[in-house]
């Protein structure tokens, strides 16, 4: 089936409605109709009808596209239909760039702030910094007008090549600054951090498994050899997926050349086998693979390869179970259907997807929070697999289980008790970016002369104690407040490390960050524990 192949159909079958309609052929004349073209007609028909005759007039675009999804919405979970508009958000992460002027920013209240810069992309280039105030954009006001964050990144967003004219509020200058930014490619980098943990163990976040995905792990694990490393945590948590090539590509970097890691079965399609092209990026250390409930699709490709080859270890709780294949079919307008054509299978021969009933996506979607009520997430004996779902890898021959999902090697319990009821709604709130984004506007410059190095930071700095009482106080003036003298101190250790962590985030980057955060994650620390025993 090519690309507008559906579009094309539907264009044949209502030239062949319009001429019976106009010269009264009917298909018996012509030659029996074959069920498909009989059920695209009735499909045409009913769009004219209801267009032409219905008694209010009718948005026939949207009809059609509610039609679409509505026929998607009956077969698998993961086949769906995405308007142009909805496309282009799709597809723009996976694609690993997008046109703009290249800033990671937040909003302060109405006010968009400037969090870092891209490093030499057009802000930079033209002398925009950390902390500045966008306040306009081609002399429209964009502060204090109550703009939805939307508004603004359309507005800041445009073609190579176009001028953006900023106006820009920076601390400590009385007058508005006028900046001309030409727009650029900029990066969407999937990787979020690569850190040592230890002296010999290295840490890669990456969040999807984009065009650039693979290129950008490399690079990480250069950098990261460079600095001693010999053994190496991939962290998939919450990594969602993506491109199954980027998967494949990363996989290859870990398995010897001619490895399976991954085949496809369909039934109008080709099967399809992936095998390992022998990258030299890191073939000899040590590998664990962090998974999650929320880990699926590409990251459950790329983790159940390391399993089944017997590369490495996977540490956390049972993958997401997204083990269907879709493929694009693009439409004239810009519009989207992806549709299930084939499912991935471990070198195993374990289905990563897990079971669903066709047209019952609430059932689906509740999943997750049933494994949670199921105690699956928290405690390993409610985990449980027939006989029939054992699987075995294919060097060491351990056993492993089907069913849905990738299940670790090491087993971590979700920790509901880790964060404070208090800190939880804090954070829904805002309260504590807010205040951060408040503490580093007045702070940044402060802390960067005295902080010269992460390192220098990670051992000395201490969030300011007036600043947690703020969060708390602001936390009042909304009704949210400790319940007890126990909470209010385990949300303090909360608010510390998160304080902490975003204030790294912002004086360097997101490497930074997860540098100090994960000093307090159960599933980083037990992969760390597992390297060093081995």
């Amino acid at each position: 089936m090519k690309k507008l192949s559906l579009a094309v159909c539907a264009l044949l079958a209502c030239m062949s409605l319009q001429a019976q309609l106009r010269f009264g052929n009917s298909p018996a004349q012509q030659g029996a109709p074959s069920e498909l073209e009989k059920n695209i007609q009735k499909l045409v028909m009913a769009s004219f009808v209801i267009n032409n005759f219905y008694v209010d007039s009718v948005d026939s675009k949207k009809l059609v596209e509610d039609a679409i999804g509505g026929i998607l919405s009956k077969l698998d979970p993961h086949s769906a239909y995405t308007n142009a508009k909805d496309t282009k958000k799709f597809t723009e992460p996976l694609e690993g760039s997008f046109e703009g002027i290249g800033v990671q920013f937040n909003m302060l209240e109405d006010t968009l702030l400037v969090i870092q810069p891209v490093p030499k992309g057009p802000s930079e280039r033209v002398g925009i910094l950390a902390g500045d105030r966008i306040v306009s954009v081609a002399d429209t006001a964009i502060a204090g007008v109550k703009m939805s964050r939307e508004e603004i990144m359309h507005r800041l967003r445009g073609k190579k090549g176009t001028i953006a004219r900023l106006g820009v509020v920076r601390r400590g200058i009385r007058d508005t600054l006028r900046f001309d930014v030409k727009r650029d490619r900029i990066p969407v980098n999937s990787v979020d951090a690569a850190y040592m943990v230890t002296p010999s163990i290295g840490l890669i976040r990456f969040n999807n498994f984009a065009q650039t995905t693979h290129d950008e792990v490399v690079n990480a694990i250069q950098k990261l050899k460079k600095q001693g490393m010999t053994d190496l945590i991939i962290d998939l948590q919450q990594n969602s997926g993506g491109f199954l090539q980027a998967a494949a590509d990363i996989a290859s970097e870990f398995l010897p050349k001619g490895d399976m890691i991954v085949y496809t079965k369909g039934r109008s399609v080709p099967n399809q086998e992936f095998r390992s092209s022998g990258g030299s990026a890191f073939q000899q250390g040590r590998v664990a693979v962090l998974i999650d409930e929320y880990s699926a699709s590409a990251a459950e490709i790329l983790s159940g390869a390391i399993q089944d080859q017997d590369r490495g270890i996977v540490v956390g709780r049972r993958s997401f179970g997204k083990g269907l294949v879709q493929r694009p079919f693009d439409m004239p307008d810009g519009s989207m259907i992806r549709l299930t054509t084939a499912r991935y299978y471990t070198p195993s021969g374990r289905s990563i997807q897990k079971p669903y009933e066709k047209g019952k996506m609430l059932d689906y979607a509740r999943d997750v929070i049933n494994r949670y009520n199921k105690g699956e997430l928290t405690n390993a004996d409610s985990i449980h697999f027939p006989d029939s779902l054992r699987y075995q890898t294919l060097r060491k021959g351990r056993t492993v289980y089907g069913g849905g999902g990738i299940m670790p090697d090491c087993f971590v319990p979700l920790d509901t008790t880790k964060y404070a009821k208090c800190y939880r709604e804090l954070s829904a709130k805002s309260i504590i970016i807010n205040a951060n984004l408040r503490y580093m506007d007045k702070n940044r410059k402060k802390l960067a002369k005295t902080y010269t190095s992460f390192e220098k930071f990670k051992a000395e700095y201490e969030v300011p104690q007036d600043l947690i009482d703020n969060i708390f106080a602001e936390g009042e003036k909304q009704d949210i407040r400790p319940k007890d003298d126990e909470e209010r101190q385990k949300a303090t250790e909360n608010i510390r490390l998160i304080i902490k962590g975003l204030v790294a985030r912002d004086l360097w980057d997101m490497s930074e960050y997860f540098s100090i955060i994960y000093e307090n994650d159960e599933v980083v620390r037990k992969a760390v524990e597992l390297l060093s025993q081995q």
